[in-house]
Formats: structure tokens, C-alpha cells, sequence
């Protein structure tokens, strides 16, 4: 039942889809268009609650819709194209929003943090690993993604204003290319 070995499979392989230093850049603009606000707890709680709903329901809430795996993936890889789009253009696809807990939401706790890759990632971790490391894995992962959320002020005067907008325009590339490679996945 409880296995380290599978906590820690579990842990790097969503550590690596959620990707959350990576998407620091992301955290910084969208707590710019927040008016320097985000809630870090907030996020972090509403994305538990969506991989936590999605282990247990993601197939059958699915199905409930009508909706397969691969449809689910591509409507998240647009929603990343856009934001990608907003970062290498430096040009507001999204409307700005003043208030913090919706930001905190959407995007960041989806599609950013509980996307579809981490989603349909949840789906496929479910037929080989154990839910009780599963759940392990992700609560590691949350605690994680707090911490950055929470510091994301502190790391951002550290890079300092120029290493902001470089992150911003290689990982808007990079959103751009993960969104490429969630519909190529799907259609080849």
C-alpha cells in the first residue's frame, strides 16, 4: 500500500507536468494584471480539489459530458496556446480581472497548475500506481506549488525586472510548443 518508491515516482512525474518553476513568469504577469494581488492558499486549495475530484471521477465526469481524453487535452492546449500568445506578444488575449481569488482560479489553478496534463496524467498515474501514493505524490506537489506562489514575490527581485521578461518570452514559447504537442499528440 504505501510505497516510497511510488510516492516518489509519483512526485517527479507531476512535479515535471505541473512544471511550477516554470511557469513563474505566468505566476508574475498574471499577479501584475491582479493588481499585484494573487492568493497563493487559494489557488493551491482549488487546484487539490480539481486533481482530487479528477483521480477519482476524471473517466466518469468525462464520459458523463461526452467527452474523450483527447478532446478534453486539446481545449486545455488552447487555453495554454492563448496564454503563451499573451507572453511572447506581450498583447492581453484574457481580460484583466481585479479580482484576485477568480485569477487565482482561472488561470492559474486551471489551467495552469490542475491542467490537462497534469489531469490526464492523474488518469494514466491512476492504472499503475496505488491512490494512496497517488495522493501523497500530489499533496507533495501542492505544498510545492504553495511555496513558489507564496515567494513568487521575493524570486521575482531576485531575477530582477530583465530576467522577468526573458522567463516570460522563453516560456510563453515553451507554452506555446506544450500546447503544439497535447494536439499533435492527439491527432497523429
Amino acid at each position: 500500500m504505501f510505497d516510497f518508491q511510488e510516492i516518489a515516482s509519483v512526485t517527479l512525474i507531476l512535479f515535471s507536468v505541473i512544471d511550477i518553476l516554470g511557469s513563474l513568469p505566468i505566476v508574475i504577469e498574471l499577479k501584475r494584471k491582479a493588481g499585484g494581488k494573487l492568493q497563493p492558499f487559494t489557488a493551491t486549495w482549488a487546484s487539490a480539489i480539481i486533481m482530487i475530484i479528477f483521480l477519482f471521477l476524471g473517466e466518469k465526469l468525462l464520459e458523463l459530458l461526452g467527452i474523450d481524453v483527447a478532446s478534453f487535452a486539446v481545449a486545455g492546449a488552447i487555453v495554454i496556446f492563448f496564454i503563451g500568445l499573451e507572453m511572447v506578444l506581450g498583447v492581453t488575449i484574457f481580460k484583466d480581472t481585479p479580482d484576485s481569488s477568480s485569477t487565482s482560479i482561472v488561470p492559474l489553478a486551471f489551467p495552469l497548475i490542475a491542467g490537462t496534463g497534469t489531469l490526464t496524467t492523474l488518469l494514466s498515474l491512476r492504472s499503475q500506481y496505488q491512490i494512496l501514493n497517488i495522493l501523497i505524490g500530489i499533496i507533495i506537489n501542492l505544498i510545492l506549488v504553495y511555496a513558489v506562489l507564496y515567494y513568487s514575490d521575493w524570486i521575482e527581485q531576485k531575477i530582477g525586472k530583465s530576467g522577468t521578461d526573458v522567463l516570460r518570452k522563453v516560456f510563453g514559447i515553451i507554452l506555446l510548443a506544450i500546447a503544439v504537442k497535447l494536439v499533435k499528440t492527439y491527432f497523429t
